[in-house]
């Protein structure tokens, strides 16, 4: 009677029929590495939630940086207007140039920065990769990565300057000029009309390109979200094996 009563006792305070491995060593087994796999499973949760960060902080700065250009290919608009004074305009443009640069630095989580790079540097690698399942299998256990190309999302490259606002154009018009988004300057006495028609051709395919990278790195942001609640829902599918 006494070891009948101690039995269920330790089923009442583990929670378990099988708590230990002399209650029934097969079943024991399957739940001590079911609980085994849900343990790193914890960990693969942690790794999403610091990639969506990454990806939620790319996300926010490019949607800052599609307004501020946005501005700029406005006030190019207002440059072409005749009789207007092209310097006060070059002075909003400088302060919306300088957001720019503010708006990629700083768009930056645990050391890593999708918007302004350096491709030279000896880590620096175009495809992030996020820790994104742990499963096993007949051979053994894998950890599964999220690959993310970020070549579209890098607004500058300190290496080349081959960023979408560090990356030069040369106007056709009679004052030609070699710009970049962030360079460009429309007080300069030798720009004519065609020189300005150009620039904001020029600022409105990279505002596109702009655009594209959102977008993917928004299609990216879901994924990890769709991501996270699979892993959740398998945790507790997995705690209800156990």
């Amino acid at each position: 009677t006494n070891d009948a009563l101690a039995e269920v006792q330790n089923k009442i305070s583990t929670g378990y029929r099988v708590a230990e491995a002399s209650d029934n060593a097969a079943y024991w087994s399957i739940a001590t590495v079911m609980r085994s796999d849900n343990k790193a499973l914890s960990t693969v949760q942690d790794a999403l939630g610091l990639g969506a960060a990454k990806v939620d902080i790319t996300y926010t700065g490019l949607n800052s940086a599609l307004d501020v250009v946005d501005e700029i290919k406005a006030k190019l608009v207002a440059a072409r207007e005749p009789g207007v004074d092209r310097s006060k305009l070059q002075d909003e443009i400088s302060e919306l140039q300088a957001q720019l640069v503010g708006i990629a630095t700083s768009s930056s989580f645990a050391g890593e920065n999708w918007l302004s790079v350096n491709s030279a540097a000896p880590a620096y690698s175009k495809i992030k990769s996020i820790v994104s399942s742990f499963t096993r299998t007949t051979t053994g256990v894998q950890v599964q990565l999220m690959s993310i190309d970020t070549a579209s999302t890098e607004l500058f490259d300190a290496a080349d300057q081959s960023g979408i606002l560090d990356s030069v154009f040369t106007t056709t018009g009679a004052g030609a000029v070699t710009v970049s988004v962030s360079t460009l300057d429309v007080s300069a006495a030798t720009l004519d009309d065609a020189d300005i028609d150009d620039l904001i051709a020029f600022v409105d395919s990279k505002l596109q390109l702009i655009t594209t990278a959102a977008s993917d790195i928004g299609a990216t942001k879901k994924r990890v979200t769709l991501q996270q609640d699979f892993v959740t829902t398998l945790m507790d599918a997995i705690d209800r094996g156990v």
